[in-house]
């Protein structure tokens, strides 16, 4: 799973090889300016030092702070975004909001917060990556069957009790551990993944990349 590396990897300029408006890093980064402006809002944070990506979404995008709250406008821009450009639903945000009320209460609460919704993230797809292997490379015209294979996979994850290899078991296990400290449903997780799959089955290949810098170059 070539994709997984760049999941968290934060964007470092728009001339980047493979940088394009719309594409899984900007979906990461707006899940996480989501994150971090639902955070910022509920708990009335004011320094954007603590908030990396939505310092650079806010400034870059120049967002008005609304009702001299840091976070409501930022919130209400990236989920529009993520409507628009990814066609995420709204209930998809409705579980954040629930999830992230329950868990964080305080700063302390808020960063073991982000780094357990990480480690969901990336154990999930790790897992996500061996249970379905070819079926990641399906055409991007079975679109809906990729979906309802997602899906099923979500569902085997946390509803199948044996499983022959003893690393996907641990793998079960910690995920089933993350989902029920997090609370999202499987609807959640498997919308959540089906957008990262089908993003990163568009991502350009490495060979793609090269060749594209190498003609960069030569202008």
């Amino acid at each position: 799973m070539s994709f997984l590396s760049k999941i968290f990897r934060r964007k470092q300029k728009e001339e980047e090889v493979g940088w394009r408006v719309g594409g899984m890093e900007d979906f990461m980064m707006l899940i996480r300016v989501y994150y971090q402006s639902l955070m910022a809002n509920n708990l009335g944070i004011t320094n954007l030092a603590a908030l990396p990506d939505l310092r650079i979404f806010k400034q870059t995008l120049h967002v008005t702070t609304v009702n001299n709250r840091l976070g409501l406008g930022e919130k209400n821009k990236s989920k529009k975004m993520l409507m628009d450009i990814y066609g995420i639903s709204d209930g998809f945000f409705k579980e954040i909001d629930a999830s992230v009320k329950k868990g964080c209460r305080n700063m302390q609460s808020m960063q073991q917060y982000l780094y357990m919704f990480q480690g969901f993230s990336q154990e999930l797809m790790m897992l996500m990556g061996n249970l379905m292997k070819w079926k990641f490379r399906m055409p991007g015209f079975m679109k809906g069957t990729l979906r309802a294979m997602t899906e099923k996979t979500i569902h085997d994850i946390m509803t199948k009790d044996r499983w022959k290899d003893d690393g996907v078991r641990k793998a079960v296990a910690a995920v089933r551990q993350y989902q029920r400290q997090l609370n999202y449903s499987e609807e959640w997780m498997t919308e959540y993944v089906f957008n990262v799959i089908m993003l990163a089955k568009k991502e350009p290949k490495a060979d793609e990349k090269a060749e594209e810098l190498a003609k960069q170059k030569k202008k």
